[in-house]
């Protein structure tokens, strides 16, 4: 599948922005500077940030950090309705401000920061969030400002979230790079069942093995390989948690073609082993 995307920046002259937007058939995981608030009002597919992979639907709820990769790939609408989302982004320095230093808004900062491996908020009361994104979505100065506060408050309320992502590196040689690395990601997306190479990553980037492993460690901080096992394992890991597959089944469906092999990653980052990790689920 062909991805493509629309860049969506905070204009140099304002602090914030928020859109309802059609959702594509076609995604490509980006990033961008600033944070984004993404709320689904209609349709289902798989959602990417950073090395995880999750399936969305409606209601679904995430706040991602500056330079954090991501896309929304469409699989499915409700009958005879556009497949729909409301974004709002905002500045990376909006925390930096002295008005966010008081004590009230402490907690907003800690979320901001938790942001940067990706937040999603499991929320019963989709009305209450969209009404006020929406809302959000049609204002501008002061009362966007007011309103965006709004919202911190409604997810600070949240009491169940999950952090999507494992700790990315964000020195600004990486943000120099962003572009190069998530090609790279593109191609363990496209292809984390049919099998990685490295061969094949390198050749993404027109580099020899040898280069492109130097390349990835030092803009990501970890070798290309261990981030292929954290992709594979997360999606185990949602699959386990989330459907009664089988566990072989998972396992081919996570890249790995040997099971023991499976369950010796997954053991030795999830500290459990596949069947064990799947009991705290039922």
């Amino acid at each position: 599948m062909e991805f493509v995307f629309e860049k969506i920046y905070v204009p140099n002259n304002h602090s914030f922005i928020s859109r309802e937007l059609p959702l594509s058939s076609n995604a490509r995981i980006h990033s961008h500077k600033n944070f984004e608030l993404n709320y689904i009002t209609s349709g289902e597919g798989r959602r990417i940030v950073g090395d995880n992979i999750s399936n969305f639907e409606k209601g679904d709820l995430v706040l991602l950090g500056p330079e954090l990769p991501h896309c929304w790939e469409l699989l499915d609408t409700e009958k005879d309705q556009e497949a729909t989302c409301i974004v709002t982004h905002f500045s990376e320095n909006v925390a930096d401000s002295n008005f966010f230093k008081i004590p009230e808004l402490e907690k907003v900062v800690n979320l901001l920061k938790e942001a940067n491996r990706g937040v999603r908020f499991k929320t019963e009361n989709d009305r209450e969030i969209c009404e006020a994104l929406r809302e959000l979505s049609h204002s501008d100065g002061l009362d966007y400002f007011i309103g965006l506060l709004k919202v911190f408050s409604y997810l600070l309320k949240v009491e169940e979230r999950e952090i999507l992502a494992n700790p990315m590196n964000k020195s600004s040689v990486f943000s120099k790079n962003i572009e190069k690395v998530n090609k790279v990601y593109e191609y363990v997306f496209q292809n984390i069942q049919e099998g990685i190479k490295l061969e094949d990553a390198a050749d993404v980037l027109n580099m020899a093995p040898s280069s492109f492993c130097r390349f990835f460690k030092k803009k990501t901080g970890l070798t290309f390989m261990e981030y292929v096992k954290n992709v594979r394992v997360g999606i185990a890991a949602k699959l386990l948690a989330e459907t009664d597959k089988q566990i072989t089944q998972i396992c081919f469906e996570s890249g790995y073609n040997n099971l023991a092999n499976f369950n010796h990653y997954f053991k030795s980052s999830m500290g459990k082993t596949p069947s064990d990790y799947r009991k705290n689920f039922r």
